[in-house]
């Protein structure tokens, strides 16, 4: 597998939005993002920093009927940005997990690359808010990931009191399951699969 840096940009134009995303999956955690959603914000930023990618994005969208278009859209785009770095992901390792504890909470996110998109949701938000967010978009953000970045993700949240915290805790847990099943395997550059291709 080619060492260059896996760079790519995507770009989604609707009628409810307008998205420049550009990730680099061997970045060192720097982000430059205005959603317009200051709450996803700090999310996408929480992401960048622990997947250690390099992260800008750019929407503009209709945020005077609610935060889901912009929301769910960036998803489109981030797993479309990471489906697309990837490659044929020959030379990755494929698989990745990680339990992450964020103060009360405790959440669990694992993600197989193998091309095929599955989506396991089990984190029931406690609240229906956090701030202005609606709390539901955080799972609407990872389906959209998982379905255009064609991984399997699971999310399992054990347990959590404040909502904030758990959402944050799964950015960040799947930031680091991503990071791992995204890393190059310095012990092969063939496709992690008995097929062949992903």
């Amino acid at each position: 597998m080619s060492e260059q840096p896996r760079i790519a940009e995507v770009a989604r134009k609707t009628r409810e939005t307008d998205i420049r995303l550009t990730l680099n999956l061997d970045g060192r955690g720097k982000a430059e993002v205005a959603s317009g959603i200051g709450f996803l914000d700090h999310m996408l930023e929480a992401f960048a920093r622990h997947a250690l990618v390099d992260l800008s994005v750019d929407c503009k969208g209709d945020l005077h009927i609610d935060d889901h278009h912009s929301t769910e859209d960036i998803g489109i785009c981030l797993g479309q940005a990471i489906d697309k770095a990837l490659g044929d992901r020959a030379g990755v390792r494929r698989y990745g997990h990680c339990v992450l504890p964020m103060d009360e909470t405790l959440v669990t996110t694992a993600v197989d690359l193998g091309g095929r998109p599955f989506w396991v949701w089990n984190a029931p938000m406690p609240t229906p808010k956090i701030g202005t967010f609606d709390s539901e978009l955080v799972a609407d953000f990872w389906h959209a990931v998982a379905t255009q970045g064609r991984m399997n993700l699971h999310v399992l949240l054990h347990y959590g009191r404040n909502t904030h915290h758990i959402a944050e805790a799964i950015f960040k847990g799947a930031a680091r399951a991503i990071r791992d099943a995204a890393e190059r395997d310095p012990r092969t550059n063939e496709v992690p699969s008995t097929k062949g291709s992903l």
